[in-house]
């Protein structure tokens, strides 16, 4: 495209997942040229139909300097949603800082870098609400893999002179079967009780709008908690999208950490309220959908839509 906000800018999407290539497409309206790295094939099909250059990035398998070298060439600017390795070092934590790193490769000077974090960072803040000032206290080895390469994305940015953007995201929901719809339609939700506890949120499409707000309008180093308004309880989630469904509400499980794998224990164990002030603030930007009541709607209003287009053709 010739025209928009990032005309003559050349992102480049490390990590087109569910949320990162939504925003990859959202560059790619808005002017930019866009190219991004994904494992899935259908994924890779879509995004290339769509104007995207796709490559295949496996962590395992770190593609040569030549080759990196090639994907890089002209980028200006870089967004990073490939997850950490919880057991390499700060510096390398991050598998694009470990890849650049071993094929001796350097990212020259781009405008922008943002990097896709995860607010587990702050570990267990017994219910608080909190904001970015709340010093990482990571628990999980996921969570502290994200504060080594927050630690290693930002010494990138200050070598390189580039705009940074690490954005510590809540749990993400969306269209498909990542949302409390598809959880109810399974059959199989259960509403585990634990009095106090909720969850932060955010809507794919929501984390999508952050990011691109963050790459037109960069700023120094900027720190932000990507949720919504609401932080809620599991319960009060799954009993509205069982109303919407109009189906009955589901059983209610007495929380017991020694009936839950570990990582879903240990999921529960964290519990914290995020402020989402500066998210508000960001240039540009506005919560799509404020809470899960309006996203579960928006995506209920879109499966129908859909069912009804499929049953008119």
């Amino acid at each position: 495209m010739s025209g928009g906000a990032l005309a003559g800018r050349h992102l480049f999407v490390f990590g087109a997942g569910y949320t990162a290539s939504r925003a990859a497409l959202r560059a790619h309206a808005a002017g930019a040229r866009v190219s991004a790295t994904t494992r899935d094939p259908l994924r890779a099909a879509d995004l290339v139909a769509q104007g995207v250059g796709v490559h295949l990035f496996d962590t395992s398998r770190p593609p040569s300097a030549d080759r990196l070298r090639h994907w890089l060439d002209g980028v200006t600017d870089l967004l990073v949603s490939v997850p950490p390795d919880p057991t390499a070092p700060p510096e390398a934590a991050c598998p694009v800082l470990a890849a650049l790193a071993g094929a001796g490769l350097d990212l020259g000077a781009p405008r922008w870098i943002g990097y896709l974090s995860s607010s587990a960072v702050y570990g267990d803040c017994g219910g608080a609400w909190i904001d970015e000032t709340r010093p990482p206290a990571p628990i999980s080895a996921d969570a502290r893999g994200r504060v080594g390469a927050e630690i290693g994305w930002r010494a990138v940015a200050v070598r390189q002179g580039a705009a940074l953007d690490i954005l510590r995201i809540a749990g993400i929901y969306g269209p498909g079967p990542r949302n409390a719809l598809a959880q109810m339609r399974s059959g199989r939700a259960q509403a585990l009780v634990k009095p106090g506890q909720v969850f932060n949120r955010i809507h794919a499409e929501d984390v999508a709008g952050a990011i691109l707000a963050a790459m037109t309008h960069p700023q120094g180093e900027r720190l932000t908690n990507l949720s919504d308004d609401l932080p809620a309880a599991p319960t009060e989630v799954l009993d509205h999208a069982a109303q919407l469904l109009g189906l009955p509400p589901p059983p209610r499980v007495a929380f017991d950490p020694a009936a839950l794998p570990p990582g879903v224990a240990a999921f529960w164990a964290e519990n914290r309220r995020l402020r989402n002030d500066r998210l508000r603030a960001l240039p540009g930007f506005a919560l799509a959908f404020p809470t899960y009541r309006e996203g579960l709607a928006a995506i209920l209003d879109a499966e129908k839509a859909a069912t009804e287009m499929a049953d008119a053709l």
